[in-house]
């Protein structure tokens, strides 16, 4: 019997509760009471987070709550290992930071998307922006009697857009990563957004000059229809799925 007590006392018990959207696995370790280490692992799925400052942010946060241990926080979740401490202090302090807990239910009134998602569609019209009036200025300035149509012109002006914009991502990524996967990161970034934009700004150009021109007076119409067009798509991607095109 003592031998049996031994071996249940050495055992590793693991238990898992799910609790609505919170998904808690908790471990209890057996042994004497001087060697019982009793530890819980939740998991939050939380909602309110778009960018590595509010992981940061929310890691502080629960870092100054006592008896908090490691912690794993990305966008959108956090992975707490606690000793004894309750639910609400937990929760207290994700809320306490401006996140929510759970899947959030989408709604168009966050103030911090929309700037964050400003943020990224800004960057996203100044690459696309290079390739595309840089071409249809090689063919205004330089190359005059290409003899290419308007929608030949404006074809390869988007396909260039979309590639200078792939690049200036790639060059802002290398302060955070190697080569291959800022390149790998900067391609799987939203081809719609990048597409729309694009769109937005060749047709407002051909509805105002009539052609592929760069005018003094088009340039800035088509800066603000490239901006306004995927910009609701951007915040929705944000909000919804804690995901940038940029």
């Amino acid at each position: 019997m003592d031998e049996i007590s031994d071996v249940s006392e050495s055992m590793k018990i693991s238990d898992s509760v799910v609790m609505g959207d919170v998904h808690q696995h908790i471990t209890v370790y057996g042994g004497s009471e001087n060697e019982t280490n009793g530890m819980e692992t939740v998991t939050y799925e939380v909602g309110g987070m778009s960018c590595q400052g509010c992981v940061t942010n929310l890691t502080n946060a629960l870092q100054k709550v006592e008896g908090v241990g490691r912690l794993e926080v990305e966008v959108g979740q956090a992975i707490i290992e606690h000793e004894g401490v309750s639910t609400d202090a937990l929760e207290a302090a994700i809320t306490g930071a401006g996140f929510s807990i759970g899947e959030p239910v989408f709604h168009w009134r966050d103030g911090s998307v929309w700037k964050q998602s400003a943020h990224n569609t800004k960057w996203c019209l100044i690459g696309c922006s290079i390739g595309d009036l840089g071409t249809i200025a090689y063919f205004q300035f330089v190359w005059t009697d290409s003899g290419w149509s308007t929608m030949a012109i404006m074809m390869l002006a988007i396909m260039n857009g979309l590639l200078t914009s792939i690049a200036l991502e790639t060059v802002i990524l290398l302060k955070q990563l190697p080569f291959q996967d800022a390149l790998r990161t900067a391609m799987g970034m939203s081809l719609i957004s990048m597409i729309a934009m694009e769109a937005a700004m060749n047709i407002t150009d051909v509805v105002l000059t009539g052609g592929a021109m760069l005018t003094p007076e088009v340039i800035i119409p088509m800066w603000i229809a490239g901006f306004l067009t995927p910009w609701p798509y951007n915040y929705w991607r944000l909000k919804k799925y804690g995901i940038s095109c940029h």
